[in-house]
């Protein structure tokens, strides 16, 4: 049974850093896209980062510039630095993954986790 639990989220000022991370089990993720969505209150689900097997990264727009994904396959975990946080950012962040190449589509996705909660406060 595969298993992601993101961890890192909490409450922060507009302009600060959060580092979130997300550490798979039942699975070996070494070959996988790991991927970073979003959902704020009233909205639907949105990409934010993901990041292939070999490194290669994906961004929305907006964060761009400000998010850094990484990933470390012996721990089987990837991490979402956020810089420079605006209210906007404010989200239950979620950690996903598929097979393949990287792509902003969620349906794309097969395993989630339950989502980590971020709030950036003006």
């Amino acid at each position: 049974q595969v298993e992601l639990v993101e961890s890192g989220g909490g409450l922060v000022q507009a302009g600060g850093s959060l580092e979130l991370s997300c550490a798979a089990s039942g699975r070996t993720v070494s070959s996988d896209t790991m991927g970073w969505f979003r959902q704020a209150p009233g909205k639907e689900r949105e990409f934010v980062a993901a990041i292939t097997s070999g490194g290669t990264t994906l961004y929305k727009d907006s964060v761009k510039g400000r998010f850094t994904i990484s990933r470390d396959n012996a721990k089987n975990t990837v991490c979402l630095q956020m810089n420079s946080l605006k209210p906007e950012d404010t989200a239950v962040y979620y950690c996903a993954i598929k097979t393949g190449w990287a792509t902003a589509k969620e349906d794309y996705y097969a395993y989630w986790g339950q989502g980590t909660q971020v709030t950036v406060s003006s």
